[in-house]
């Protein structure tokens, strides 16, 4: 219990809980600096935007490079496949379902806030696209390249930025999501829409099993074994999966788990079930994209165009590999997209934020269990090979 209380999805359901009481009660003075601090907040955390991008995306480029083979491409295309399969189902559920759950945008009759103190003028050094670009550019010529003095570069800039997210931007979070939230209700807008947001917390829990139905029945398929004899091993991961809210906790669980199975290959466990659980994130990829869809019709009273949807579906699926080593997992991962593709502001992303982490444990539990249907796969793949094409460097 004082794990999970110490935990970042449990300090930013408190700083919600907090930030609406407050902002019930405040008068314009209190709102005045309340708008300051969240300014100032946002304005560093959108700074360190387009480095997160650099500093995940580049060095997970070149360590595919650099480890190349037959099984670990295939399982890249898994992973990714599953992802944006995910990712464009709910995009899909939340253009049929929202605008039946009759959302009204509460902008129109909601108070005005103060204007800010001052204003640092930070501005990010780099656009979110132009970050994004030099990642794959970067990348893929220290592949071409084979410049392992530059790929030892990124990778220890992956530390320095992976250093910055930890120790500055987590802790700042639930500060940032207060703030946002007591500027939210001193609006009007939270306390109108809060049913509409348990109602979406349940309609994606729901979609996490479809989508989970879904990659076991084409597990099954291909492989020509019953799904039932990986699942039937998977409730102590699942469970473990939502205590801890964390794929790296639960990955001895998941592996031991996955080993009991009598239709996975040993081998492919080991490698596999590891793999997965740093790059296959469908639950969560899932769970953000109905939510942002949900936040852009409640917030802006519009849902994002389809061509919008598509291009931050196939990004978020390319983000989603390096999101398992950020703190805050897919969402923290992939800021840019949500204000460079879906142009969302800051009280929106406070909103994408906090709302994913109410569900964070469910979307956890559906990635581990989503890598038992792809070692499956994975398994009947290498079946195939005559010689072992991984590459164990």
């Amino acid at each position: 219990m004082k794990k999970f209380l110490s935990s970042l999805p449990a300090k930013l359901v408190f700083s919600v809980i907090i930030g609406i009481a407050v902002g019930c009660i405040s008068n314009v003075s209190v709102m005045q600096v309340v708008v300051t601090i969240q300014n100032i907040l946002g304005s560093l955390i959108f700074f360190c935007v387009p480095l997160i991008i650099i500093g995940f995306i580049a060095p997970s480029i070149t360590k595919l490079g650099n480890n190349i083979s037959k099984v670990l491409l295939l399982a890249v295309g898994l992973a990714y496949v599953s992802s944006i399969g995910a990712a464009f189902m709910s995009a899909l559920g939340g253009f049929e379902i929202i605008p039946h759950l009759q959302i009204s945008s509460p902008l129109a009759e909601s108070k005005e806030l103060p204007k800010v103190i001052f204003n640092l003028g930070l501005t990010p050094i780099l656009s979110v696209m132009s970050a994004l670009v030099l990642s794959i550019l970067i990348g893929v010529a220290v592949i071409w390249t084979k410049s392992t003095t530059t790929a030892n570069l990124l990778e220890e800039f992956h530390k320095i930025i992976l250093s910055i997210v930890t120790k500055v931007i987590t802790p700042i979070l639930p500060l940032f999501v207060a703030f946002t939230f007591c500027s939210l209700a001193y609006e009007g807008v939270i306390t109108k829409q809060l049913p509409i947001f348990v109602k979406v917390v349940l309609i994606v829990i729901i979609g996490h099993y479809i989508w989970l139905t879904v990659l076991y029945t084409i597990a099954a398929v291909y492989s020509r074994k019953s799904p039932l004899h990986v699942l039937k091993y998977y409730a102590p991961a699942y469970l473990t999966a939502l205590g801890t809210m964390s794929s790296a906790a639960t990955l001895p669980v998941a592996l031991e788990s996955a080993r009991r199975s009598d239709v996975l290959r040993k081998d492919m466990v080991d490698f596999g079930i590891p793999f997965f659980a740093n790059t296959h994130v469908c639950g969560s990829v899932l769970t953000e994209v109905f939510f942002v869809m949900i936040i852009s019709q409640v917030y802006y009273g519009v849902l994002p165009s389809l061509e919008t949807m598509i291009m931050f579906c196939l990004l978020l699926g390319v983000f989603a590999v390096g999101a398992p080593g950020v703190p805050g997992g897919t969402v923290i991962g992939s800021l840019g997209l949500i204000t460079g593709v879906l142009g969302f502001d800051s009280n929106a992303v406070a909103l994408v934020i906090s709302i994913f982490a109410l569900q964070d444990s469910f979307g956890t539990a559906c990635n581990i269990t989503g890598d038992g249907a792809l070692t499956l796969i994975l398994s009947k793949s290498v079946d195939g090979y005559k010689n072992d094409v991984l590459n164990k460097s």
